[in-house]
């Protein structure tokens, strides 16, 4: 289930997640849906939908962290 547009991600992306970062969750989510349709490329049980959100999440981690509010900013070093 590809996301077609970052008003389709889970709320709990939506709410967290500023613009630029919902855009690299999208991105990476999409992508991580492609490379891991075949089950084998996949650890243990985990489903092709948590195989993509972790993929996703890894991406948004890159570039972003939570602050001491647990808000999240761009990193510094993005």
């Amino acid at each position: 289930m590809p996301y077609g547009s970052t008003e389709e991600l889970p709320d709990s992306v939506k709410d967290n997640l500023p613009p630029h970062a919902l855009e690299i969750y999208k991105e990476a989510f999409n992508s991580a849906w492609e490379e891991y349709e075949d089950k084998s490329k996949r650890r243990g049980n985990e489903s092709r939908e948590e195989v993509a959100h972790k993929v996703a999440w890894s991406a948004v981690k890159k570039g972003y962290e939570k602050d001491a509010d647990g808000i999240w900013r761009e990193s510094e070093n993005y």
